[in-house]
């Protein structure tokens, strides 16, 4: 289980460019294990580090910047987390400590992976994004109300489904959400079995 999505205040990092691939997100180098663990260290590691394979932090990348060291929010461009489908990528992410990433559009599989790993794909358009750039303040993140809003008082909606609505807030993946329908499973198997007991392997037995 991810941690619960309620509401979220903080200081947002820029990174607003166009169709930021996953490979971009976590080069395929970076991936050195198939679990959710030890990959922060290769987040944007294109363009967070002076060399491919090295680790000397480029200073004008903004990811290096201590002004955003504490950022837990990304405002990104259209079509983010397009690409290959890899987790990997919302996976360092998390790791790193992001738990929203506000953008004009994301690629569809990247945005279903946010929301299993308790990370808000907020959806605003780019001249909402502009504002809340420039005015390079805290902002906060409502779940429950569907609303960001920055200290001048500006506000704005934001769509998102029930389901991952509901995941987000309780924390849920996709097996909890499955888990969360047990009773309804198991009955519905029960009344199965009567009907076509010869599909489950020991029936007779």
């Amino acid at each position: 289980m991810a941690e619960p999505f309620t509401t979220l205040t903080s200081l947002p990092m820029p990174l607003v460019r166009d169709n930021i691939d996953t490979d971009q997100i976590i080069p395929s180098r970076e991936m050195k294990s198939t679990g959710k663990t030890g990959l922060a260290d290769g987040l944007f590691a294109g363009w967070r580090y002076t060399e491919i394979d090295g680790r000397e932090a480029d200073p004008d990348f903004v990811l290096n910047d201590p002004y955003y060291t504490d950022s837990q929010i990304i405002l990104g461009g259209t079509n983010f987390g397009c690409g290959s489908s890899r987790e990997h990528a919302v996976w360092a992410l998390a790791e790193y400590g992001f738990r929203a990433i506000i953008a004009p559009s994301f690629a569809p599989i990247f945005s279903g992976n946010c929301v299993r790993n308790g990370i808000l794909p907020a959806v605003i358009d780019a001249d909402a994004i502009a504002i809340i750039e420039k005015a390079n303040s805290p902002i906060t993140l409502d779940l429950s109300a569907q609303k960001i809003s920055i200290d001048e008082g500006k506000s704005w909606a934001f769509p998102i489904d029930e389901e991952a609505k509901a995941m987000l807030i309780e924390g849920l993946d996709a097996i909890d959400l499955s888990l969360k329908m047990a009773n309804d499973i198991a009955t519905w198997q029960k009344a199965d079995r009567a009907k076509r007991p010869w599909i489950y392997l020991g029936a007779n037995q």
